[in-house]
């Protein structure tokens, strides 16, 4: 009979744009112990979304000992965690100076749209804001990493001192949060497919699309898999321990839900909402307005897989706005209350278009509206376009993926804070119409990462052991309204998108 000092554990860093969490997992997939440490982005100007680096690593510093002090008081010690993965928000940028270590200037979050004006000046340079898709899969917008540093060297006389210098990196989270706890100047093909910078057949950063920015290849970070070990955390309470998995955040969520086979989905609905769709072993070139972006490398010598993205801007972060903008809940968890109230949006439509729309409308003039509004309308209704809003994006998304890979979805995996709503859920089988498949382990992003991190220390031992700790008992959907309702309701989300458009 093995004693609880017998048993490993594998950790996970959960750096997302609104929070910093650390999770230990068991071998079995289950979490242990974990502690959140929520913070605030900083919004100096309108369109201006950053955040101080320092404070990023505070955060899981902080994140870490709380999770710790929850595993030590389970009678277990940190010794007997064997690794631990990173995922992270995607695209938001650092820049940092190698010789003293310390970031330049605060970060700039993904879904920051200062770089506008510049993202015109470059798409008019390049001819098209596709010029570069072939190579990176990426098309030039706000969105990605080049644009944002690029702007940085323009705009920071701090970065540019340390280019002169010689001494400036730049770097994704991930980036910064391993160069912080290891000293190693490395990435993963999963981040490094998001900067617009990596050319995604070769897995390699493109000396084009770097000499169009004006980056440099020495101010850009090691390119290596999603699951080995990148160097050991030199200090604190994990010191000595390998961090040996790395993935973006969503493809981390694919991982974590089993997505290994061509053809299948997954959805997160978080700050925002991102479908992945992996299309095996070939890259697939979107002519529908998605992204191609490197799904995962589960180890330095594993065949990479790649995705289909559809993003949406806006998803929880809707319901924050009106919780702390506009004042209409108090709770997140009082949306499902409100809307609960009501047995449809009651003609009202909310485009929650903050900063434009993504995927696969990419129109940066959009701005959020709300329409339909009648006497009739209350707080329910609002609270139910809320919640709808993020459903008709995600048909869209889903509509594209159609027809791009040529292949009918069947079902959606589904994951994020929002899913923890069975109405929301439902809401997106009725506007899909098809299976809606939710976990009973939620938190598949850190899970992915552990997954990757455990792969990489040999805690499992093959993608095959992956899927058996990633699948669990899930919760499914299916549509509950007919056809003839389902196109109403369509038709007035796309009038609806139509009033969003042309207002920046």
């Amino acid at each position: 009979m093995s004693s609880k000092s017998d048993e490993v554990f594998i950790g996970a860093i959960d750096q997302g744009t609104s929070s910093t969490r650390f999770l230990i997992f068991n071998v079995k997939g289950q979490i242990v112990a974990s502690h959140q440490c929520e913070y605030e982005n900083h919004y100096a100007k309108a369109g201006w979304v950053e955040k101080s680096p320092t404070e990023i690593i505070e955060s899981i510093d902080t994140a870490i000992a709380g999770t710790c002090r929850r595993f030590n008081s389970l009678g277990y010690d940190a010794s007997q965690i064997k690794g631990v993965g990173i995922t992270n928000q995607r695209e938001t940028t650092v820049a940092f100076d190698i010789e003293t270590g310390e970031a330049l200037t605060n970060a700039i979050i993904w879904n920051d749209v200062r770089t506008k004006p510049l993202v015109r000046q470059l798409i008019e340079e390049a001819g098209s804001a596709t010029r570069f898709a072939s190579i990176n899969g990426l098309p030039i917008t706000t969105y990605f990493s080049a644009v944002k540093m690029r702007w940085m060297l323009e705009n920071v006389p701090e970065v540019q001192a340390a280019r002169e210098r010689g001494t400036l990196r730049f770097g994704t989270i991930d980036t910064w949060l391993i160069y912080k706890m290891t000293g190693n100047y490395v990435t993963d093909v999963t981040n490094a497919s998001r900067t617009m910078l990596m050319d995604i057949k070769t897995f390699k950063w493109s000396q084009e699309c770097m000499e169009f920015f004006g980056i440099r290849e020495s101010e850009l970070p090691d390119i290596r898999s999603s699951a080995e070990v990148y160097g050991k955390i030199q200090d604190g309470r994990l010191e000595g321990i390998p961090i040996g998995g790395c993935l973006g955040d969503q493809q981390a969520a694919m991982v974590g839900q089993s997505c290994f086979d061509a053809g299948e989905a997954k959805n997160t609905y978080g700050t925002g909402c991102f479908m992945l769709f992996n299309t095996g072993e070939k890259p697939i070139f979107s002519k529908n307005g998605l992204l191609t972006t490197v799904g995962y490398q589960l180890g330095p010598d594993a065949t990479p897989k790649y995705a289909l993205e559809g993003s949406i801007a806006v998803a929880g972060s809707a319901i924050q706005w009106l919780r702390d903008k506009i004042g209409l809940i108090v709770s997140p968890a009082e949306m499902g209350f409100l809307s609960d109230t009501v047995d449809d949006n009651g003609g009202v439509y909310f485009v929650t278009a903050f900063s434009g729309l993504f995927a696969p409308y990419w129109r940066d003039d959009a701005r959020g509206c709300i329409v339909g509004l009648t006497q009739y309308a209350t707080r329910g209704h609002i609270a139910r376009a809320t919640l709808e809003s993020v459903c008709y994006q995600t048909r869209a998304i889903l509509e594209a993926m159609r027809k791009d890979s040529g292949t009918e979805l069947r079902r959606l995996r589904v994951d994020g804070g929002l899913t923890n709503s069975d109405q929301t859920m439902q809401i997106q089988a009725d506007i899909l119409d098809i299976e809606v498949v939710r976990p009973e382990m939620r938190e598949t992003t850190a899970l992915g990462a552990a997954l990757a991190a455990g792969l990489a220390v040999g805690v499992w031992k093959s993608e095959g052991e992956l899927r058996q700790v990633a699948q669990s008992n899930v919760t499914a959907f299916w549509s509950h309204i007919t056809e003839e309702k389902r196109t109403e309701m369509l038709k007035g989300w796309d009038k609806a998108v139509e009033r969003s458009l042309d207002w920046a």
